[in-house]
C-alpha cells in the first residue's frame, strides 16, 4: 500500500528582512535589552522580554500599513 503524506499546517515562515530586524533591535534599545543582546544574543532574553519586543512590533507593523492606506 502507499503511504500518504499530510499536509503541513505551519504557516511558512517569513523571511527576515533589514527593515524588520532594524525594527526589532530599535525596540530591544527602547526597553533597555540592547546591550544584553548583543552580548549573549536574543536567545538570552526571557519569553516576557522576547514577547513584548514581538508585540511592539507587531503594533508598529500594523499601524505603519494603516498609515500607508490612508496616504494611497
Amino acid at each position: 500500500m502507499e503511504e500518504r503524506k499530510q499536509k503541513s499546517t505551519k504557516r511558512p515562515r517569513l523571511r527576515r528582512t533589514d527593515a524588520y530586524e532594524a525594527l526589532k533591535m530599535e525596540i530591544a534599545a527602547e526597553l533597555g535589552l540592547l546591550d544584553q543582546v548583543r552580548v549573549k544574543g536574543w536567545h538570552s532574553l526571557s519569553a516576557k522580554d522576547a514577547g513584548k519586543i514581538g508585540g511592539l512590533m507587531t503594533q508598529r507593523i500594523k499601524s505603519r500599513a494603516k498609515s500607508q492606506e490612508k496616504n494611497e
